[in-house]
């Protein structure tokens, strides 16, 4: 786990809690709820990025903090430095 993604992952935690719902993470991707659900069921390597930290309590689907800061970190910081 590296600084950026240690400093992003205590900001999730900090602002969203443990898991993040899908508004939230829509909110955090600056995408609608509707556009991003409709997102996340293609296929993509970053829809299957962001589906793996998916967790579904009864009908209710969250999603990690952690592994959406290492999604964050690795895959779009690192390409921008590029």
């Amino acid at each position: 786990m590296n600084g950026k993604q240690l400093n992003l992952e205590e900001s999730l935690v900090e602002k969203y809690g443990p898991l993040l719902t899908m508004t939230q993470l829509a909110e955090l991707l600056h995408r609608s709820p509707d556009g991003l659900r409709i997102a996340l069921q293609s296929r993509q390597p970053y829809t299957e990025k962001i589906n793996r930290a998916r967790l579904k309590v009864g009908r209710r689907v969250y999603f990690r903090a952690s592994q959406i800061a290492d999604f964050l970190s690795n895959d779009f910081l690192n390409s921008e430095e590029v």
